[in-house]
């Protein structure tokens, strides 16, 4: 398998293309739920193409970018460099290489699954300033939904090369408690994406299980993906209902 600050390089233009977005109510619960404001330097940890990193820009925060894959790296200074907030920083969960005490929030949007988790919470320990939040987002797939969703995760579970492995939604919340040591909560927001065939296919080669081209395992999976397509798509397309799931508390 291979390492998780590698796994994404070759995908990362599905990546761009084919991801959700986090929604503006994200912002709403933070608000409400920590005070969130503009004026608090997040750090965006394991920050991919920039996703989570740009709805905190646009929120007006000084965003700090921790990412250590290359070209994932490179994506989000592609569409972010420009922006006088955005940072960009090669370093990992465990070793940010940021200052001690410099940032007001921690954020992991969809990445908190790869992170060696005791290593991780000694370094935002190290990162945060007094009263600091760490926050963690992730995009959870409705996969009993509708019957698209449930065949689309059927295609995941028969053909992906390590799905059940790596699936974020394996995290118990008694592992996230014992991340956060003290008290936390959990909030969601509804979240979609409305795909025709080139954009689902985009969707799941985006996903580090999913067999890329020149695997023996890809021909079988677009074959399975386009049958379901076809099965169940209205008026060309097929749509992925989400709970954006948002995790806040301060490290007990």
């Amino acid at each position: 398998m291979p390492e998780p600050t590698r796994r994404f390089g070759s995908r990362v233009a599905h990546y761009v293309r084919s991801r959700p977005g986090y929604p503006p109510g994200v912002l709403e619960v933070l608000r409400r739920e920590t005070g969130l404001d503009a004026g608090h330097v997040v750090a965006d940890v394991g920050s991919g193409t920039g996703i989570s990193t740009a709805l905190f820009l646009d929120h007006g925060n000084p965003v700090l970018a921790v990412e250590p894959n290359q070209e994932m790296r490179g994506a989000a200074e592609g569409s972010l460099a420009a922006h006088p907030r955005f940072r960009s920083v090669a370093g990992t969960a465990e070793d940010t290489t940021l200052p001690d005490a410099s940032v007001d929030y921690v954020v992991a949007g969809q990445a908190f699954h790869w992170f060696d988790v005791p290593r991780a919470r000694a370094e935002f320990r190290r990162i945060l300033r007094p009263g600091g939040w760490v926050v963690l987002l992730w995009n959870s797939r409705r996969v009993d939904a509708t019957p698209f969703l449930r065949a689309y995760e059927a295609v995941l579970v028969e053909h992906g090369t390590d799905y059940t492995r790596v699936n974020h939604q394996n995290i118990a919340p008694e592992a996230i408690a014992a991340f956060y040591g003290g008290p936390h909560a959990r909030r969601t927001v509804d979240n979609e994406q409305v795909f025709d065939w080139e954009g689902l296919r985009g969707r799941v080669l985006s996903s580090s299980y999913a067999p890329d081209e020149g695997h023996p395992g890809h021909p079988a999976m677009m074959d399975a993906l386009r049958r379901i397509f076809r099965a169940h798509a209205e008026d060309g397309a097929v749509r992925f209902e989400y709970d954006t799931e948002v995790w806040f508390g301060r490290l007990g």
